[in-house]
């Protein structure tokens, strides 16, 4: 682990005026010395399950402002009949291990906070808290952490450096932050925390705890260029390119980031899709300069994955329809004036089918509320086309039980000399009740016209959505119970598009549970009323659909002993044949722990759709398919040292899709079965890649890639079971890659 030498400064006011200047090492070996005068958390509550009860086992943490950072330790207590877990993970993991939280709003203003987690073996994941309970673990920032153990527990020591994200000036030399910490257990996944505040309520950020410190400014200046290069063995071509981040922090109220020529993620794999349906598939941002300092920019309407910056957009499919946008440049301000946050964003595209994007971010914090706007152009020349967007958040809690959130929305269209305007607005409150009682009320609407998809995401627009819903949550379960918790809701929606047609109603029930032994388990129906997509025809009509239900079951059984295991189960109906054909999913997956640093996972999902309608490109002409799929994954992770890992990930795809009748639809959406020509068709896809990454000093790496992939689509399909086998032989995309990049800062 990465040691360093911080002095204590000035305690905060909350601590006594006698502390005095001390050395701490961070090695995770917590001596009573150093940390005298910090000041001390040891009154931990059971948050999962939420029962507010002293936690099980003895947890203490320290904090205390530096001129380095801010500096925290947890002591865990853990008695030798509690299994620790030892496995090793990776940066960002998503797994049941021993660990711990600390989570930190800077300005203390409950918009944005930064999560720290610490694995008992050392891993670490770090994450972007927007929107009160919503993580972004796409952002990697650079702190400083160590671990130790001994036979009645394990310790933590972490410092996280002050312009590690934007904060406002101190007052009178004192700032207040606002401060969460909270311990894992990973064998019965109970988590205790302080302050009892939980991610699970709509309110979780603007619950921390208030902490008053010293407030110290810290400089940063980072230049990361990286080289890279590729050989193609399908095209036998080889090519090297370079590039560079830079970050400046003068100081907490003022940061900068730039890049040129920035990579594009090619050591990142994202998993396959294949999606024939009206709605894009949002995929996450892992590029450095688009996650950093991004947190300001965060404006999301209750619709799936919607917000109105999208980064993905940036150097995404040229207009020109020839491969990516070629980035030349980017540059993202952010700063303050007193309470006024600022951010400035812009990128342009190089080439005649070049874009460029910019974006202006204001937010201003109050007691109780905070109100933001954000403006963003995109400017496409080869579509003759300008794109303007106007977002207006504002955020409310009137009282402890109530948090409510409002979204406006306006844009305005200008191409090829005509102009379209639209807005979209929501409304998203939530009630808590006592006894384990909330309520929440949604209300969407999004114009025909609006379109913010040119720099953000939305799903659809021409939408009015309301719905309402009860929850109960049962954290005091029968010491006999498998179940530590359990959550209902009940959830009653409708939904019509902007010209009055009705999508559908739908009731929804749902129940999660947390088992003692750390698994967890959800269940849910969906019964759908008969309505219209307005989607599916791509413009060309509406398409009338019977009522329809589905049923969804999953669980996940961490670690024990050597396996894991996960389950997903689906009964549905649908299609234009609605619930007198119904059809499943099933999904089983495992992964074997070979040693804690070394294990090999394996996958399958079967699907079978009875009225799979996809449309087929002109005019009101859909396909109705018997449709066969199947999903192999499979992977090795192998942390070698805690600078080495070689990561293995397999994904392969096998469609086999049958046709059962072609149809057209009249102008009120009734099915009219045709003779025009509709062929069986199957899909093969495959994705491959084996990664070796090492560190060479933090966020500074060198990685080899090996890639290879392809896709195909054809009319004689032999069966999903063949497809899959098939694409097995796919070569597309065969690459090898090698990329440097190494961190200069001070």
């Amino acid at each position: 682990m990465r040691r360093c030498r911080i002095t204590i400064a000035l305690a905060s006011a909350l601590l006594p005026c006698t502390a005095t200047a001390m050395a701490v090492e961070i090695d995770g070996r917590i001596d009573p010395g150093e940390w005298a005068g910090a000041h001390e958390f040891t009154d931990f509550r059971q948050t999962q399950p939420l029962t507010g009860a002293p936690a099980s086992h003895a947890t203490r943490a320290w904090v205390m402002a530096t001129s380095e950072g801010l500096a925290v330790a947890f002591r865990n207590e853990q008695p030798p009949d509690v299994p620790r877990t030892r496995q090793w993970v990776q940066r960002d993991f998503d797994a049941q291990v021993d660990r711990v939280n600390l989570m930190v709003d800077f300005d203390g203003d409950g918009r944005t906070a930064y999560n720290f987690t610490v694995a008992s073996t050392g891993g670490i994941y770090d994450a972007v808290i927007s929107n009160e309970n919503q993580f972004n673990d796409d952002w990697d920032g650079l702190w400083t952490h160590a671990v130790a153990e001994d036979d009645s527990g394990w310790s933590v020591e972490l410092l996280i450096p002050w312009h590690i994200a934007p904060m406002r000036d101190g007052r009178d030399g004192m700032r207040t932050l606002r401060i969460y910490l909270d311990r894992v257990v990973g064998a019965t996944g109970e988590r205790s925390a302080v302050p009892l505040a939980t991610y699970e309520r709509p309110r979780f950020v603007s619950e921390f705890q208030p902490l008053e410190v010293t407030a110290y400014s810290q400089s940063l200046l980072a230049v990361t260029p990286y080289v890279s290069g590729l050989y193609d063995n399908v095209g036998n071509a080889a090519s090297a390119s370079a590039g560079a981040d830079l970050f400046w922090k003068p100081s907490g109220r003022f940061q900068l980031s730039a890049t040129v020529n920035p990579d594009f993620g090619q050591v990142e794999s994202d998993d396959l899709v294949v999606n024939f349906s009206a709605t894009e598939t949002f995929v996450s941002d892992k590029r450095p300069f688009f996650t950093e300092n991004q947190g300001l920019f965060e404006l999301t309407t209750p619709s799936d994955f919607s917000q109105q910056l999208y980064t993905r957009r940036v150097g995404g499919p040229a207009d020109d329809g020839n491969g990516a946008g070629d980035i030349t440049a980017a540059v993202k301000l952010n700063g303050n004036f007193g309470a006024v946050k600022y951010g400035v964003f812009s990128a342009d595209e190089g080439g005649d089918a070049g874009r460029s994007f910019h974006a202006l971010r204001v937010v201003r914090d109050f007691a109780d509320q905070n109100l933001g706007a954000m403006l963003t152009r995109v400017e496409r020349p080869w579509l003759d086309r300008q794109a303007d967007v106007l977002g207006v958040d504002h955020n409310w809690r009137p009282t402890e039980r109530w948090n409510v959130r409002t979204r406006l929305l306006g844009s305005r269209i200008d191409q090829a000399g005509t102009r379209n305007e639209d807005f979209g607005a929501t409304l998203w409150a939530d009630y808590e009740m006592d006894g384990g009682w909330r309520q929440q009320w949604i209300a969407m609407h999004f114009g025909n016209e609006l379109q913010i998809n040119d720099f953000g995401y939305l799903a659809r627009n021409s939408v009015n959505y309301l719905h309402w819903e009860l929850r109960r949550r049962f954290a005091d379960q029968p010491e006999d119970s498998r179940y530590a918790s359990k959550d209902w809701r009940w959830r009653a929606a409708t939904s019509h598009n902007d010209r009055g047609d009705k999508l559908n109603d739908q009731f929804r029930v749902s129940r999660e549970g947390r088992l003692r032994d750390g698994s967890y388990e959800y269940a849910q129906l969906n019964v759908n009323s008969a309505g219209v997509s307005d989607q599916l025809l791509r413009g060309n009509g509406i398409v009338r659909l019977p009522p329809s239900f589905s049923a969804v079951y999953e669980y996940e059984r961490p670690r024990k002993g050597a396996w894991a295991h996960e389950v997903e189960l689906e009964l549905s109906s649908g299609g234009l044949a609605g619930n007198d054909r119904l059809g499943a999913a099933a999904f089983y997956g495992a992964t074997w722990f070979i040693s804690d640093a070394f294990s090999l996972n394996a996958g399958g999902t079967w699907i079978h759709r009875p009225d799979w309608l996809i449309w087929q490109g002109q005019g009101n002409l859909v396909g109705a398919f018997r449709g066969r799929e199947v999903r192999l994954r499979a992977g090795l992770d192998w942390s070698i040292d805690p600078r080495q890992e070689l990561r293995l990930k397999l994904q392969a795809i096998g469609i086999d899709a049958r046709v059962r009748q072609a149809w057209r639809f009249d102008p009120m959406g009734h099915p009219v079965a045709t003779a025009d020509p509709v062929e069986d068709f199957g899909v093969r896809n495959l994705g491959f890649q084996v990664r070796y990454r090492y560190e060479l000093a933090p966020l500074s790496h060198l990685y080899v890639v090996y890639a290879r992939g392809g896709y195909e689509q054809l009319d004689d399909p032999d069966g999903a079971g063949g497809q899959l086998e098939d694409s097995f032989r796919l070569r597309d995309d065969e690459q090898l890659l090698v990329k440097l990049s190494y961190r200069f800062g001070r």
